[in-house]
């Protein structure tokens, strides 16, 4: 647990809603960011072959590895 703007939140577990589909407390050094991912009109295809594959081309999600970014949590939905 960590506060985030004066609440207490749990890092690194993804939920739904914010301003995106997705969001995701993370620490940032000595502080706790929001990170906020996905589009609300668009569905997680994970279990489609070819669409897996080519989002996690598209967004080069093998090097994907500052967890304060939005690429990294949306890649990580796709695995």
């Amino acid at each position: 647990m960590a506060l985030y703007q004066g609440k207490r939140v749990s890092l690194n577990k993804v939920q739904r809603g914010g301003s995106k589909k997705f969001f995701v407390y993370v620490k940032n050094g000595n502080k706790v960011k929001k990170v906020s991912f996905g589009s609300k009109e668009m569905k997680i295809r994970k279990n489609n072959k070819a669409a897996r594959k080519s989002f996690l081309a598209r967004h080069r999600c093998s090097t994907a590895r500052d967890r304060t970014s939005a690429r990294y949590w949306s890649c990580k939905m796709w695995k």
